[in-house]
């Protein structure tokens, strides 16, 4: 019941007592460390005791954690839970509903340092948390680095700042939407060529094997790849191009991430800097070996280490009262149905081959495109409502019957017509919370299908993510530094939440209305 209460609250935009909402202690932070780990578990943090004694275990032991803590959406991918981190808003008020409709391509912008075609923002929606801060103090500066371009791009919104991602030749690139070319300190990185020098080498474990105690061998891992060592290409162009398979790409990340902050000298001046990192590799390895695989096991040994040595790195020469440092994740995972119940697996890998099939037949004998209905990433129908009146057919109409064949299908959980749980019981229904949660009004999306839990759509050979299942939304988040109270708390929250909480610690106000509510437990 109190969990339910606090639910609704949140969702109400309840506000905190009034000597919860006091204003943290001087001085302002002059740095905010805003770290993203790609398909980070909660329970990461825990599963293996006493072996995390770096950066993981360090915010774990003396952060504000929050235990109960979720991306409140439903298509749990990576571009989507980027845009909600650093912005307090939902995908229904980012623009952002999936990887596909994320930050690329953008046919109006090249990458610098590589010769594609760009990405940015132009899709994304109104404001984050650094143009809060920078509308405050136009001084404040920002350094964004990943591997993703989706991962670098959305934390900082339509901001033009200093923002890189990874790119296949081995160097570290922006789009003209920010740059005409790369500064000095990045091409003086890139040519260090580290993740060439890896050519040859392979990934073993960081700790001796007997402290493992996961198996070494199952035949749905990495398409039956599974057993360390794990080889490196052998030339240096084919290492740099497989580089972000390994957790080795995390650790280059955050020396990418070093070297910005100490050439930029971020937090050195009068005002509020950021530097957001988003750390790929355990979401690279966890979709090839799954959440409970002996990889993943050491992928987390190995992030906590270098995070460690990278926080290490921040503080150094600095006041630590003037650092802020807060951590979550985009999405979690869902674990291989071979691995979580072998005996049901074959059952739970869902077809859609039913619903495709009825979308091309029934666009044949209504007269529209192929195009008009499409079944897309997620579990949304979309539809071409003008092509469709054309036809003389009415969109919800045509949305209801696909509905009725999506419930008919083995291992379908729901299918709904999104005007319908919109309004349905969004408190205590977190199915139907999250798909509200999940699509701008405007956009042509009428129904969404969800899966049972542990369920995934097709026989890919990779552990999935991407519903609105807690196996997928339960992230971790962790506030840190001074105007934070360490301790656990299990009270509701929402990834939406982590921007407002920082803004009131950073002394800023958002700039629009938004989703989430300053989570006033972690202050001290």
């Amino acid at each position: 019941m109190l969990r339910r209460l606090a639910l609704a609250c949140a969702l109400a935009g309840c506000a905190a007592p009034a000597a919860a909402q006091s204003a943290p202690p001087a001085p302002t932070p002059r740095l905010l460390v805003f770290i993203t780990v790609d398909q980070m578990r909660p329970d990461y943090f825990t599963r293996w005791p006493g072996q995390l004694t770096g950066g993981l275990a360090r915010l774990y032991g003396g952060g504000a954690v929050f235990t109960d803590a979720h991306q409140d959406h439903a298509i749990t991918e990576t571009a989507p839970g980027h845009s909600v981190v650093m912005s307090g808003r939902f995908p229904r008020g980012t623009g952002i509903v999936s990887n596909s409709s994320g930050v690329n391509p953008d046919p109006q912008t090249r990458l610098v340092g590589y010769d594609s075609v760009g990405s940015s923002p132009f899709r994304f929606r109104g404001s984050v948390l650094f143009d809060w801060i920078r509308t405050n103090d136009p001084r404040s500066r920002a350094l964004s680095v990943s591997r993703k371009d989706r991962g670098a791009i959305l934390p900082l919104g339509r901001a033009h700042q200093s923002v890189f991602w990874y790119a296949p030749n081995g160097s570290f690139v922006t789009s003209t939407y920010y740059a005409d070319t790369l500064p000095a300190w990045v091409r003086a990185f890139n040519a260090r060529r580290l993740p060439q020098g890896y050519a040859g080498k392979a990934w073993d474990l960081a700790e001796p094997a007997s402290r493992y105690a996961e198996k070494d061998d199952v035949a749905i891992e990495n398409r039956g790849r599974s057993v360390f060592p794990h080889p490196f290409p052998s030339t240096p162009d084919s290492a740099a191009a497989a580089f972000p398979s390994f957790p080795q790409m995390d650790s280059v990340t955050l020396q990418m991430a070093l070297a910005g902050l100490r050439e930029m000298r971020l937090g050195d001046g009068p005002a509020t800097d950021v530097l957001a990192v988003s750390l790929s590799s355990t979401d690279a390895v966890g979709h090839a070996y799954g959440p409970d695989s002996r990889e993943i096991h050491d992928q987390v040994l190995r992030l906590d280490r270098w995070l460690g040595a990278f926080l290490d790195s921040v503080y150094a020469g600095r006041d630590p009262s003037t650092v802020v440092v807060a951590l979550t994740a985009d999405h979690g995972v869902t674990p291989f149905p071979e691995v979580a119940d072998p005996a049901h697996a074959a059952a739970m890998h869902v077809s859609d081959a039913a619903l495709l099939r009825w979308l091309r037949d029934t666009a044949t004998r209504y007269g529209v495109p192929a195009a008009a209905m499409a079944f897309e990433e997620g579990g949304l129908l979309r539809l071409d409502p003008a092509a469709l009146v054309h036809a003389g057919r009415d969109p919800n109409a045509v949305a209801s019957e696909f509905v009725a064949l999506a419930r008919s299908i083995p291992g379908v959980l729901r299918a709904d017509l999104l005007a319908d749980l919109a309004r349905g019981d969004t408190v205590n229904d977190a199915v139907a919370r999250r798909w509200v949660h999940m699509v701008p009004r405007d956009l042509p999306f009428y129904a969404a299908v969800t899966l049972r839990p542990g369920f995934a759509w097709g026989n890919r050979p990779f552990a999935e993510h991407g519903s609105p299942s807690d196996l997928d939304t339960h992230v971790p988040i962790i506030f840190y530094g001074a105007p934070f109270r360490p301790g656990r708390y299990d009270v509701f929250a929402r990834t939406a939440d982590i921007a407002p909480t920082l803004a009131r610690a950073l002394g800023v106000n958002p700039t629009e209305a938004i989703d989430g509510r300053v989570l006033a437990p972690a202050f001290r």
